[in-house]
């Protein structure tokens, strides 16, 4: 059983998802429920969270999920009809329905250090991360490399930017790759298969193909995205 303003603050909650597909933050929490501080939208969260109603998505900032929603929250339109035995499941399918992720979350993904638009050059393994917008990014684990060299310039990449990456061994030919070469130099290209071979394609007319047995080459990744910084 929530109280009052459990029950007013999922539902404020609710309807920022709804419209928004941003989770409110804890000034517009504090306002709506006419809090005098932060630490009563604190207390309220941690309640909702122990009673099995919302979770905070980790690495993440400004971001709640709703799990599930008090029985005379959900809409008319998410309602089954019968009702089912569970409510817990009713009401766990109908905040899935209605409630958009958020849209404006940050991950924190794993910076590997640099890696070649041009010759191959060893990738880095660093321990640092950089935060991304989790709009970059799509399903599944992703990594970033700092850009060195010209040789993608045609394709939008440039030196020093950062290319957001999907880990995968697989790819289809014209995407562009992170492509590991005889297991110790790693650069990023255009993936072509010729047969026995693979070509790793330049977006430079400066630059030539580099050509080599499909057994040398191993995908890495998948570009999924890029940053870049202005100064």
């Amino acid at each position: 059983m929530l109280t009052a303003k459990q029950h007013e603050l999922i539902r404020f909650i609710q309807q920022k998802l709804e419209e928004t597909g941003i989770s409110p933050s804890f000034e517009e929490m504090k306002e709506a429920l006419d809090l005098k501080s932060k630490s009563g939208v604190h207390r309220l969260i941690s309640a909702l969270e122990e009673r099995g109603f919302i979770r905070r998505l980790p690495n993440r900032a400004r971001a709640l999920e709703i799990i599930k929603l008090p029985e005379d929250s959900v809409t008319s339109a998410s309602r089954p009809a019968p009702p089912a035995a569970n409510d817990a499941i009713v009401a766990a399918h109908a905040a899935k329905a209605v409630a958009p992720d958020p849209a404006n979350d940050i991950i924190d993904v794993p910076l590997h250090g640099r890696i070649a638009a041009g010759a191959p050059i060893e990738a880095i393994e660093g321990q640092s991360s950089m935060p991304v917008p989790a709009a970059l990014l799509g399903p599944g684990d992703h990594y970033a490399l700092e850009v060195s060299g010209d040789s993608m310039i045609e394709a939008g990449i440039f030196d020093g930017d950062f290319a957001l990456v999907k880990r995968t061994e697989t790819a289809r030919d014209g995407e562009i790759v992170v492509a590991l070469v005889d297991n110790e130099e790693a650069t990023l290209k255009y993936l072509r298969r010729e047969g026995p071979m693979v070509r790793l394609d330049p977006a430079n007319g400066a630059y030539e193909p580099q050509v080599y047995e499909a057994a040398r080459v191993q995908v890495q990744g998948k570009l999924a995205g890029l940053l870049r910084r202005y100064h």
